[in-house]
């Protein structure tokens, strides 16, 4: 049996094979976040709902390296120093996190334009149409320029690695490159990667493209996902592919492109679902529900049309139509994070939700119990904990995702063993999540079958399902994603110190 990768496992290799270099990680959001409470002028710090921060917090932890993102709370000015850096995390500090104030133009442009309304729906297979204005993509290069310039700052012209997360930053890694070429680069492409018809689509696919090959190392959730950048690189732009050993040369430089499925601290979280302040949640939840806890059935999301809650919904419906003997015992609790609220199609997803919720316990409820529990807010790790561990099923329903950590969070919440996933096929996690059942989320017949088949599961399948989840996502762990891809960035780094001792020595052997 191979060894587990953990925290200390990898802030071992930090240490000891990092040495002499910074390590700088760069995401729009921020894993920290403050804002003033809305009762008084108190400041408070909130965490946001993003998978990325969840998975890269322990990272910065382990290396004591420096987050770059975009401060978008309304009191992250007031917190840091002259240079908008703020030691986090605030209660016990690890790591530096340098904040990036975007003009508010150029936050529109770059982020709710190009990134949200271009870049997200092309990337993926949600039948959303991308939309794809000049000013956006203006706005795109110049934050990712504002970018550049502030991971340039913290580098201080020394050795360091550079880890840049997603779509908001496709640019940034060439103009990183052209600044320093002894940066160390890596990408990691959060969301899918659509295959070269569909990307064909895209006004400036050369220049990103291009941006995106500025990296030493650009990684993907899926080896299909890199395949179709490989496709996409050959029929788009002058480069020299290699698809047996996954590479792709521009400029005399090469890329590697790798698959690094991305996922959880897994002991961390097993650890805080098990404390009592989940416990209390656990209280909270069955004071709201009243008496409908006897069935209950759970979802945690955004509200984005890619997450496929209103098919999720439907299928609720459609079980209570089904199956009558559930309707007064059962209910269905979906938190929905509000998100991109000032993009139209989000803003209509949301009141659609909000009018078939009302649909369906207008059809269905009766005698104060209605079957869909709606919040549309955010809701601490404590709160989200102590659903995964009151639900009989929790459902993770995406039209279209590149990994989707929630399935793993709501399985390392389930010490207990009990519980059932039920998760759509057309997720990253549904390759290493075998025993969830799966789920086609565009048949609402499928998912209302699975709901049944989770609620009248025999408990010894139950848990034996549950406890090959939680072996596949103890060993799969961020630990080990991240590991694996700072040992590619290695192997980057050894080769070229390999290539400047050989010019070297080739140039002393030269001299006369």
């Amino acid at each position: 049996m191979r060894q587990r990768w953990t925290r200390d496992t990898l802030h071992d290799l930090i240490t000891d094979r990092l040495s002499g270099f910074r390590f700088i990680a760069v995401s729009n959001r921020e894993p920290y976040i403050h804002t003033f409470h809305k009762s008084g002028g108190e400041i408070e710090v909130m965490l946001p709902a993003s998978g990325m921060a969840t998975a890269l917090d322990p990272i910065l932890r382990a290396s004591g390296g420096t987050w770059v993102a975009h401060g978008s709370g309304d009191a992250d000015k007031l917190v840091v120093d002259d240079h908008d850096r703020v030691a986090v995390p605030p209660d016990e500090p690890q790591y530096t996190l340098r904040r990036v104030f975007l003009p508010p133009g150029i936050e529109r442009g770059y982020y709710m334009g190009l990134s949200n309304s271009g870049l997200w729906p092309l990337c993926h297979i949600a039948y959303h149409r991308p939309v794809f204005r000049l000013s956006d993509w203006e706005d795109y290069r110049k934050a990712n320029q504002l970018f550049a310039e502030a991971v340039l700052e913290e580098a201080q012209g020394e050795p360091a690695f550079v880890f840049v997360q997603d779509y908001h930053f496709g640019l940034l890694p060439r103009i990183l490159k052209n600044a320093n070429p002894n940066l160390i680069v890596a990408q990691f492409w959060h969301i899918p990667w659509p295959n070269r018809e569909v990307f064909r689509v895209f006004p400036w696919k050369e220049e990103l493209l291009d941006g995106m090959l500025g990296n030493d190392v650009l990684g993907f959730h899926l080896r299909y996902h890199c395949q179709n950048f490989l496709d996409t690189v050959d029929r788009n732009i002058e480069a020299l592919v290699d698809v047996e050993h996954s590479t792709i040369t521009r400029g005399g430089r090469g890329t590697m492109i790798r698959p690094f499925p991305i996922s959880i601290d897994f002991d961390e979280h097993s650890r805080l679902a098990a404390k009592g302040e989940v416990d209390k949640e656990i209280a909270w939840w069955r004071e709201r529900l009243g008496g409908a806890c006897e069935i209950l059935g759970g979802g945690i999301e955004r509200i984005d049309y890619t997450k496929g809650i209103p098919d999720r919904l439907a299928a609720v419906d459609l079980l209570l139509e089904q199956r009558p003997e559930l309707r007064g015992r059962f209910q269905f609790v979906q938190i929905a994070v509000p998100s991109r609220s000032d993009i139209e199609d989000y803003a209509s997803l949301s009141r659609g939700i909000d009018q078939q919720v009302e649909e369906i316990n207008a059809k269905w409820g009766s005698n104060g119990w209605e079957p869909v529990h709606y919040l549309r807010e955010h809701c601490g790790p404590a709160r989200m904990m102590a659903l995964h561990r009151m639900v009989n099923f929790f459902v993770v329903s995406s039209l279209h995702d590149g990994m989707n950590l929630v399935a793993k969070e709501f399985v390392a919440s389930r010490f207990d063993l009990g519980g059932s996933l039920i998760l759509s096929r057309f997720t990253g996690a549904a390759r290493e999540l075998l025993d969830a059942l799966l789920v086609n989320p565009y048949s609402v017949d499928e998912m209302a079958s699975a709901m049944w088949h989770a609620i009248a599961m025999k408990p010894e399948e139950q848990s034996r399902r549950m406890q090959n989840l939680r072996a596949t996502v103890e060993e799969n762990n961020v630990y080990r994603w991240a590991g694996k891809l700072i040992l590619a960035l290695l192997k980057i780094e050894q080769a070229d110190r390999r290539e400047s001792d050989d010019l070297a020595d080739f140039a002393e052997s030269a001299v006369p």
